[in-house]
């Protein structure tokens, strides 16, 4: 699925740049230049990083379940 139509950039290419080490919407525009033209896929970078982020924290056991609840 594109996330970038401007620049032809795919889910999987953010997921790539992130797994690489991009944490921001900037660094993944510096990578790919996904949202630095019409802004409408920042929003869905944005998603993707937070989505990952929660995925790592639950993977490494640190997420409190309590704070969730």
């Amino acid at each position: 699925m594109y996330v970038c139509n401007c620049f032809a950039v795919t889910e999987e290419d953010v997921r790539r740049h992130i797994a690489d080490g991009a944490c921001t919407p900037r660094r993944i525009a510096s990578a790919c230049k996904a949202g630095t033209d019409c802004g409408s896929c920042v929003r869905r970078i944005q998603a993707l990083l937070a989505r990952t982020a929660l995925h790592r924290e639950y993977e490494s056991g640190t997420e409190n379940l309590d704070e969730v609840a």
